[in-house]
């Protein structure tokens, strides 16, 4: 090679190549902290990646010890003999290392804009950090958890200086919205288009979110939320319907909601499908909170044929603490009818919880509403209370009350329920029972009340007492041993009752006339047992029993010839009636089966039960002296009758008894082949029970054999309820229609018995499946289990139930296709008139229907009717036309026919919040 060429070539590798490796070289030491560290990463957790301080105390690192220790001595090539060993002890000690290790802890500065706690965040797609601008951001499916904060969304960009994370939805080529952007503070959740979250100041500014917050859904167009949760809105919406663009809302222009209390806002026009409405309300407030709150009650309007328009159910709520409430609610209309009501409730979990209703009523009715003076005014009342007490609260003691009373008229004027219009008995009972651990006696207090608002007739027992002592064995050993004797059998216990009852009309209530007719007794019952098996299937069961009566009152009739009835007189004083019975019984149970002798036939056995008792028993007369004999009629004919007649106890028998008692029962069933059954073979009952039941009285101068009792029942198909009742008098009877001592079956026709009076009684139900059985289920034992300990919101559950059971046309299942229930009922009476010239026989005959059936799956009817036979019409007949309206419900409701004919039509939220926004409008048509 030419030198000079070589030279050449040295010269342009060093003036090109060489300053252009330094160049490289420099750049990539420029480039090192920006590309070093940003990379595509897969969406891992990573920790206090916001974090750019370490903790607040580190210590420092101990001192390097430079000198290097041996750790293993050295082979020595020169071996030691034993002899010099002493020669290489070392008398001077080694020397300590002069470097000391330094442990000082030294405390590290933190900077005011780090976080309190780790940042979880993840990404499906890809990550990608920036360290020198301190950014970073996370595409596809991004979610950042901070404390109990938590946000997700499509793309998500942090800038860690100031702080602030935006998270945007995702949009598909078409501008579809695939992903949704979220924001959870730990107590609501809410969806929108973006956020921007401060992670220091825990302040957002959300656009175009939607929230719920108890049964409600805000949406709003801007949103800022402060560091204590609460929201302020722009353009905002409220709804209870869960679609994206709901049915119906209320809007307004400003919003704030208060987490866990109430949404506020200011006026707000409702608007329906898109539409505004002329309604418009200066303000709103809805609650979310859950337990008590005072507030006022919104009323509801409704237009009543009878009293004119009106306003109900408008009152205020009284949050009197955790154990006591109180709701007033009352109502006025334009005729001049008015109606208040007083609604406390109390409770104490895992101890009691009751209520009281107090209600007061005016109701104006009749005439020309034009013309006040011809209305009539009707001022009522009604009182209820109801008290349970939990069963663990006191073990051994238990109280209840169910209370119902008031003013016959009151449910005529004041209840729109066709059922409760149509009970004309109210009854209350009060209760209170204590048994004591260990001993065999117990108490019972008792106070009730009956009365029929058709006659206006009222019953009230107070105080009523029962003191039981349980079967004592005074001649069982302590220690049984073996066997029992038969006399260790012999058992003997006591029963005795207080009762007090008065009678009289609801007129003479709190006046002294209604104690005229005060009864008053005391009942004492000793019975003596014994059981002693004979055989197999064989039991004798002899018995002793002495009962004793006091009476503070006899009753005392005579005849009035003049006005054909009876006088009735009081003797005042302390009166005794005493009964004993002896006697011993025999009791078996006699087996029967057929088997088939087909193999393959369906049906493989049939199997009948006989259970015939007889029995011996003795009574003598010990209450001849209660009785004494009246004229009946005019033609001079007597009749015995008690001085005990309406006692609390009535009257002790009279006559001697010493005679059989007897009786059989009977059940059949049959067994078949079944490919569901486990075991091949499934048995189903023919017949649950037939049975008949008599006497014969041995020495009776007459009439010896009672009337035959016959009782017979069956479920055919598990679907069909049959049960039937029938009386046969044994003995004939004259053209006075008076019993005779002479067999039916003694004269030309033969006959078993003269039937006096039986009754057929057929039910049934069908229904399709319903299509949330399981869901429904579960929220029944649920609840079952919540009422073991009672609050608030559970009381209110109970409620919502009643309300439902009392307004069904409200509350419709279209879970359930269709639904069908029949019944019919058939009573037969045979006695003589009043004036015995002629046989008088009574039918009474109905059937009654109900059932609802889906025209759509959101169109339900829903009827009940019947028809009387004997009257020969149409029985109270309830229509009701649903339509489910998503979040509103529409109900028709329609009673055409009988005395309180009605139209109604109502539309109203589903939402209890919005239950008070309800359009109603009723027409009444009754015939008083």
């Amino acid at each position: 090679m030419d030198p000079h060429c070589k030279n050449n070539y040295k010269n342009f590798l060093r003036r090109l190549f060489l300053p252009l490796i330094l160049l490289l070289l420099s750049a990539a030491a420029l480039l090192k902290d920006e590309i070093a560290h940003a990379s595509v990463l897969p969406g891992f957790y990573f920790n206090k990646i916001f974090t750019d301080t370490v903790p607040k105390t580190v210590p420092a690192p101990a001192a390097k010890d430079t000198l290097p220790r041996r750790t293993r001595p050295g082979n020595d090539s020169i071996p030691v003999r034993a002899a010099d060993t002493a020669a290489l002890a070392d008398s001077l000690a080694s020397r300590a290392d002069s470097l000391v290790t330094d442990t000082t802890i030294r405390p590290v500065r933190i900077s005011k804009d780090s976080l309190t706690a780790p940042v979880y965040y993840k990404a499906q797609d890809s990550i990608v950090m920036f360290v020198k601008k301190k950014e970073f951001h996370l595409y596809t499916k991004a979610d950042v958890k901070y404390e109990q904060t938590q946000l997700t969304g499509h793309t998500m960009d942090f800038n860690q200086a100031s702080g602030v994370l935006t998270s945007r939805m995702g949009l598909d080529s078409a501008g579809k919205v695939i992903e949704k952007a979220a924001l959870n503070d730990g107590t609501t959740s809410s969806e929108m288009d973006s956020v921007q979250y401060n992670f220091n100041s825990a302040k957002a500014m959300i656009y175009q979110t939607r929230a719920q917050y108890g049964e409600g859904y805000v949406s709003s167009r801007k949103v800022k939320k402060q560091p204590d949760n609460t929201v302020f809105g722009f353009r905002n919406g409220y709804t209870t319907c869960n679609l994206d663009t709901p049915h119906f809302a209320f809007r307004a222009r400003k919003i704030k909601v208060i987490p866990d209390k109430l949404i506020v806002s200011g006026p707000a026009n409702l608007e329906i499908e898109g539409i505004p409405t002329p309604l418009f309300i200066p303000f709103a407030i809805f609650p979310i909170s859950h337990g008590q709150r005072t507030g006022l009650l919104p009323p509801q309007y409704v237009v009543n044929q009878q009293k004119g328009i009106g306003l109900e159910n408008g009152g205020y709520y009284f949050g009197l603490g955790e154990y006591l409430d109180l709701t007033v609610r009352g109502e006025v209309y334009s005729y001049g009818s008015w109606g208040l009501t007083f609604s406390p409730t109390y409770r104490k979990r895992y101890k009691y919880n009751g209520g009281f209703n107090l209600a007061f009523s005016s109701s104006k009715f009749g005439g020309d509403p034009q013309i006040k003076e011809e209305f009539s005014t009707s001022k009522d009342f009604r009182v209820s209370w109801s008290h349970s007490m939990d069963g663990k609260a006191r073990p051994g003691t238990n109280f209840s009350a169910s209370v119902n009373f008031g003013t016959t008229s009151y449910n005529q004027f004041n209840v729109t329920d066709a059922a409760t219009r149509l009970n004309n008995n109210m009854s209350s009972s009060i209760n209170y029972s204590k048994s004591w651990v260990g001993k065999p006696y117990n108490l019972t207090l008792a106070a009730g009340h009956n009365q029929n608002n058709q006659t206006r007739k009222m019953n009230i027992n107070f105080p009523d007492a029962s003191f039981n002592v349980n079967t004592l064995y005074p001649f069982q050993k302590k220690e049984m041993v073996g066997t029992p004797r038969w006399f260790e059998k012999i058992g003997i216990s006591y029963n005795g009752l207080l009762r007090n009852n008065v009678s009289f009309v609801d007129s003479t209530f709190g006046k002294p006339a209604m104690f005229d007719n005060m009864q008053a007794g005391v009942q004492h019952q000793i019975p003596i047992t014994l059981s002693i098996p004979v055989a197999r299937n064989l039991t004798l069961s002899p018995s002793i029993n002495y009962t004793e009566k006091w009476y503070i009152r006899q009753q005392v009739l005579s005849w009035d010839n003049k006005n054909r009835n009876y006088d009735t007189s009081y003797n005042n004083g302390f009166y005794r009636s005493s009964a004993m019975s002896a006697g011993a019984s025999l009791a078996t149970a006699v087996y029967g089966m057929y088997t088939f002798k087909n193999k393959n036939a369906k049906v493989q056995a049939i199997r009948h039960v006989m259970r015939p008792n007889i029995g011996m028993s003795f009574s003598p007369d010990l209450a001849s002296k209660d009785y004494y004999m009246v004229q009946n009629d005019t033609l001079g004919h007597m009749t015995r009758f008690s001085y005990y007649d309406g006692a609390p106890f009535g009257p002790s028998p009279s006559q001697t008894f010493a005679g059989l008692t007897f009786g059989i029962d009977n059940n059949l069933e049959m067994k078949v082949k079944s490919d569901k059954d486990t075991s091949g073979m499934k048995k189903i009952k023919l017949l649950d029970g037939f049975g008949i039941t008599s006497s014969y009285n041995l020495v009776a101068d007459s009439f010896r054999l009672a009337p035959f009792a016959l009782n017979a029942r069956t479920n055919l198909f598990d679907k069909v309820n049959i049960s039937f009742g029938a009386t046969l008098d044994p003995y004939q009877v004259d053209k006075y229609g008076y019993r005779i001592d002479k067999y039916v079956w003694q004269g030309q026709k033969f006959s078993i018995g003269r039937l006096t009076n039986a009754n057929i009684a057929m039910s049934t139900s069908f229904q399709s499946q319903d299509k949330k059985s399981k869901e429904k289920e579960q929220q029944k034992e649920e609840l079952a289990e919540e009422e073991q300990s009672p609050d608030a919101m559970l009381l209110e559950q109970q409620r919502q139930a009643q309300m439902m059971r009392a307004n069904p046309g409200d509350y419709v299942d279209f879970d359930i296709p269709w639904r069908l229930d029949l019944s019919y009922s058939l009573n037969y009476t045979r006695g003589r008139s009043q004036d015995r010239l002629r046989d008088t026989t009574i039918f009474n005959q109905y059937l009654g229907f109900s059932g609802d059936f889906s025209l759509t799956p959101k169109w339900k009817i829903i009827m009940s009717s019947g028809f009387d036979f004997v009257n020969k019409q149409i029985a109270y007949t309830n229509l009701t036309i649903s339509r489910d309206l998503h979040c509103w419900q529409l109900s028709i409701n329609l009673v055409p026919f009988g005395t309180y004919r009605q139209f109604s039509i109502t539309i109203n939220p589903k939402a209890g919040i919005l239950r008070d926004l309800r359009i109603n409008r009723t027409r009444q048509f009754q015939d008083f």
